[in-house]
């Protein structure tokens, strides 16, 4: 049986890796997708394999650092399909990986504008709609900034990634007189493209780098990175009833790579 039909999931950063799986898999589940990206074209093959599969869905443009077009979207959604019950803030970027003494101001600022900012802007323009009838909040951070620092050069990154822990949790405690569920995922390494929005540089990574001698194998479970398709399955799990007593709680899923 299908859980969450007659449900609406907003995802941003749909296109691909843990955004597309999460997209297909709460699709396959019933829900209607409104597939959130900075390039409409990107999320056409995701729309398509929704469609395919008998799943409703809806593409809309939007750079979750601009808070008039993130209240936008929200409109379109409300317009077209009367509600949101599940929002997936899974959007974001890698950006400038450098030391902090050669990070540029601006670099530092895309990062967290387009991380931190953005998830900010995609909960706080979520918040009238899910009102209506509760619902389940799911914000993408990541094991960096939250239990490892070892990834030298992405202060930046993990910066953005533990505010959005602290950010999750302060909304949680806000938010449950409404009946609205936020929970965060701190994924280890998953096979996505995120890669691609490492930006550029060419900035001198070893005169920063500590020496650190590590076990064979960063994934002790099962010896691999994650698939998104295993990510998916933990964000369909905190947006069903499933979860339903659970709120302001971060999930690590990475195989043990962030105990090691």
């Amino acid at each position: 049986m299908r859980q969450l039909i007659g449900k609406v999931a907003f995802i941003t950063g749909a296109s691909s890796g843990i955004g597309k799986a999460a997209a297909i898999k709460l699709a396959e589940e019933g829900a209607k997708i409104a597939l959130v990206d900075v390039k409409e074209e990107n999320a056409l093959q995701v729309k398509k394999a929704i469609e395919e599969n008998g799943g409703e869905s809806m593409i809309i443009e939007c750079d979750i650092s601009k808070p008039e077009e993130v209240e936008q979207s929200y409109q379109k959604v409300a317009e077209a399909w009367e509600r949101v019950d599940i929002v997936f803030a899974n959007a974001g970027i890698n950006g400038v990986i450098a030391p902090i003494e050669d990070l540029n101001p601006e670099d530092w600022d895309k990062t967290i504008n387009t991380n931190l900012k953005g998830t900010f802007l995609t909960v706080k323009y979520a918040i009238p709609h899910l009102k209506e009838h509760g619902g389940s909040i799911i914000i993408t951070s990541s094991i960096n900034g939250n239990r490892i620092y070892k990834n030298f050069g992405m202060s930046a990154y993990s910066t953005s990634k533990i505010g959005q822990t602290g950010f999750g949790k302060m909304a949680a405690l806000e938010l449950a007189q409404f009946k609205i569920r936020v929970n965060i995922i701190c994924p280890g390494a998953i096979e996505t493209n995120i890669g691609k929005n490492t930006f550029p540089q060419d900035h001198d990574l070893e005169k920063i780098k500590i020496p650190v001698e590590y076990p064979e194998g960063n994934q002790p479970l099962e010896e691999r990175a994650g698939k998104p398709a295993q990510v998916a399955d933990l964000v369909f799990f905190l947006a069903s009833d499933m979860s339903s007593h659970i709120t302001g709680t971060e999930v690590y899923i990475d195989g043990a790579e962030s105990l090691l």
